[in-house]
């Protein structure tokens, strides 16, 4: 029988019913050491047969910002939002995932099964690299970091201004940084349990 025990209620509100997306930023930074304790949480969120397929980009330099505008354009105030955030990341997938296999899966040669069909290949990295970035999400909010998801970007742009040439594709972009309260709008309702729910 498992020792483990429920977490904290507390803690379960800082992640999920107390947590908010923040659109506005305050002026404090991300270190690096956040950045990199914040990967080595999500690394251990499983994946589909531990493949890792996501890919990071922390976008954190005016130059980095800039080749990000152009994909946002026309999005509302997603651009505003990337421009004052500390941090955006990039949540990616490589296509070529499975390269990695037979060390990220050595009890079984699953890299055939992949290299022969592209189109599973493909459904395998995006829904494994959004779990990522839900790992993500989660693993801020607990470090005491705010995020905002936005899937609303040019993808076609993005990719060019970030992976051409490569066999990483952008999925969905998420601002991190520590959030103003103040500006927050009062919280949207949520879909109960018995509309969003079926015991079968």
């Amino acid at each position: 029988m498992s020792a483990r025990q429920p977490i904290a209620q507390a803690s379960l509100a800082q992640l999920f019913t107390d947590a908010r997306s923040h659109h506005h930023w305050t002026d404090r930074e991300v270190s690096d050491d956040t950045l990199r304790t914040l990967y080595e949480l999500i690394k251990w969120g499983p994946t589909s047969g531990n493949l890792q397929p996501a890919r990071l980009v922390f976008v954190r330099s005016a130059a980095g910002r800039r080749k990000l505008y152009p994909a946002l354009e026309g999005m509302g105030s997603n651009l505003r939002q990337v421009n004052e955030a500390p941090v955006t990341v990039i949540i990616a997938q490589d296509a070529r995932f499975f390269d990695d296999a037979p060390r990220l899966f050595p009890r079984m040669n699953v890299k055939p099964m992949f290299e022969a069909d592209a189109a599973f290949a493909e459904s395998i990295a995006y829904r494994s690299s959004s779990l990522t970035g839900a790992y993500l999400m989660l693993a801020a909010r607990g470090l005491g970091v705010d995020v905002c998801p936005m899937s609303g970007f040019h993808n076609a742009v993005l990719d060019d201004a970030f992976f051409k040439g490569t066999t990483w594709k952008a999925n969905f972009i998420c601002t991190l940084g520590y959030g103003d309260d103040a500006k927050l709008h009062p919280r949207d309702p949520r879909l109960n349990f018995e509309e969003a729910c079926q015991l079968a």
